[in-house]
């Protein structure tokens, strides 16, 4: 039994918008984990000092980026989402009036 795509796929006039803001967003997350890494590297002294609640700042350093990985991916996605509402709604009304 043979099924097809669950839905059509129609041109993405908004990718190259979406695809340039992943790529920011990359860079911003990259610098940041770069940081973590070069103070595990150059000085894990630093990483052991007690920031808050007793917990160290290699600890709260990881979880603050495990927390930035899920606010940018909601971020990418609500604006995402606006660019392709916008970008792609007229072709969309085009084609409900083709078929019918």
């Amino acid at each position: 039994m043979e099924h097809g795509p669950a839905a059509k796929l129609e041109k993405d006039n908004a990718s190259a918008l979406k695809t340039k803001l992943g790529v920011k967003l990359f860079f911003v997350y990259a610098i940041i984990y770069a940081g973590f890494v070069f103070i595990n590297t150059l000085s894990p002294s630093t990483m052991e000092i007690k920031v808050f609640a007793g917990l160290n700042l290699a600890v709260l350093y990881g979880f603050g980026l495990i927390v930035l990985a899920i606010v940018m991916g909601t971020i990418y996605n609500w604006v995402c989402t606006g660019y392709e509402d916008r970008m792609n709604k007229p072709e969309n009304n085009k084609d409900e009036g083709e078929g019918s």
